[in-house]
């Protein structure tokens, strides 16, 4: 559950409680992930709204697919099993500003492997550096460059998966075991600071391993809600991973020595 802060300062809790929708529903993300469970009247008390306020962040949290709404409350969703639609609309604003961010790390000449993901797809629509080659399995990544004259890109070929709009399987295995990329870019569905990174079908994480392999260097991209869960199927540990782009601090994987970036106002300490 949230914390009890009604023992705080009137002035206090006005400084510390977010004062917009979308801080707010960041807010109680957070707290879902940190507890798996949340309850109305908790929520309306620490965050200073009404109950029907909160009903209704849920409600709006629960229709992009991030939480179930359960009677005077709510409970965690697996977001690693989400579809890329239902995805797209967890969090946009830090997807973003974390694109924004990873795009900065693209130099002029590099080869680039792109997986499919919102973050990724963020990633790609912000990057300017030219000329590039693009490799990736994604087609909505693909349809973003397929008439830039800057950009030679290269798809995977395999299975389609609609779901999730990429293509997995043996093609796509063979396509990026014969690759030589500067950064690999694959899509983060969970990370643990033991665990490293992992995903939620077996074939995805085989095509996740192969961009990893096909890399001189790996940039995981990923907002708060991803951190400390755990998919079934292992994509990387830490020391394969050169850079973590996110929205948030995370002292415990950065003990680990891992370069991390946190953009919107996240701190990296």
């Amino acid at each position: 559950m949230p914390p009890d802060t009604t023992t705080a300062s009137t002035e206090d809790d006005a400084i510390q409680r977010p004062r917009f929708a979308e801080e707010r529903r960041a807010r109680i993300l957070g707290w879902l992930r940190d507890h798996g469970r949340v309850e109305v009247l908790d929520l309306a008390r620490n965050l200073g709204v009404s109950e029907h306020t909160i009903r209704r962040d849920l409600l709006e949290l629960q229709a992009q697919g991030a939480l179930q709404k359960t009677h005077g409350g709510a409970v965690m969703l697996d977001t690693a099993r989400l579809g890329v639609q239902e995805r797209s609309t967890v969090l946009p604003q830090a997807k973003q500003e974390i694109g924004r961010a990873a795009a900065r790390h693209v130099q002029p000449g590099q080869t680039l492997i792109l997986d499919a993901g919102t973050t990724t797809l963020a990633m790609a629509r912000a990057l300017t550096a030219r000329p590039l080659t693009v490799v990736t399995n994604a087609l909505d990544v693909a349809t973003l460059f397929d008439r830039d004259k800057d950009v030679q890109l290269v798809l995977t070929g395999g299975t389609w998966q609609p779901a999730q709009r990429a293509f997995w399987g043996p093609a796509a295995l063979a396509l990026l075991a014969g690759c030589r990329a500067d950064w690999a870019v694959p899509g983060a569905c969970a990370l643990d600071a033991r665990m490293g990174v992992t995903a939620a079908d077996e074939s995805d994480s085989a095509v996740k391993r192969a961009m990893v392999a096909a890399a001189a260097r790996t940039m995981i991209l990923a907002d708060h809600s991803k951190q400390a869960s755990v998919a079934p199927f292992s994509v990387a540990r830490w020391p394969e991973v050169h850079l973590l782009v996110t929205d948030r601090a995370w002292p415990e994987v950065q003990a680990l020595g891992v370069q991390l970036e946190a953009v919107g106002g996240g701190t990296a300490a």
